[in-house]
Parts: structure tokens; C-alpha cells; sequence
């Protein structure tokens, strides 16, 4: 028996302001100095700020998500939510770097 899990990929584009002034305001001020934007907003990911910036994700969701992967492109961050960890696959993927990767040229 086939059992259907709940998986959802989130890119956040990293140079919006919408995004900075959101991690911002969670930043407690005790964090390294030595840490670029995107490395900052990164650990507020994982400290909570999704829930506050996409609370629809968790409210309309019938499962629990989880965040299981953070990746860093070049202008944005990519985020992988779902029950359980599992592999997306290419052909659906919203990471440009996964989605080309996966594309046949003729």
C-alpha cells in the first residue's frame, strides 16, 4: 500500500527586502559578525522565521512539514519542507540549478 506524503520546495530570493527586514526583526543580536546576509537568514530559517514570513504553509497543510533541506544558489535560498525527507525530482524540481540539470537538448 502506497502511502501519499505531503512535499513542498520554497525558493526565497535573497536580495528582496521583503526577506532581509524580515530576518531582521528575528535577529536576537547575538549573532557572528562574520556571517554574510544570506548565511544570516539562513540560520533564522532554521530558528522559526518561515512560520512567520509563509504562515499559510502551516495552517492550510493537513501534515505536519518539516524543513529538511537549505540550499544556497546565487540570489536565493532553496527550501525544501515535507513529513518525511524524500528526493524531488528534476522534471518538477523549481531550482533552476536541478530543473537544467535535468533537461535533455536536442
Amino acid at each position: 500500500m502506497d502511502k501519499n506524503s505531503t512535499q513542498q520546495e520554497i525558493l526565497l530570493m535573497t536580495g528582496t527586502s521583503l526577506v532581509s527586514g524580515q530576518w531582521q526583526k528575528k535577529e536576537d543580536g547575538g549573532g557572528d559578525d562574520q556571517m554574510s546576509g544570506t548565511e544570516r537568514l539562513e540560520e533564522a530559517i532554521w530558528n522559526g522565521l518561515l512560520r512567520d514570513i509563509l504562515p499559510e504553509l502551516y495552517v492550510e497543510s493537513l501534515h505536519k512539514l518539516y524543513i529538511w533541506k537549505v540550499r544556497e544558489g546565487a540570489s536565493f535560498l532553496d527550501l525544501e519542507l515535507g513529513e518525511a525527507p524524500a528526493t524531488i525530482d528534476p522534471q518538477s524540481s523549481i531550482d533552476p540549478y536541478t530543473f537544467l540539470k535535468g533537461q535533455t537538448y536536442n
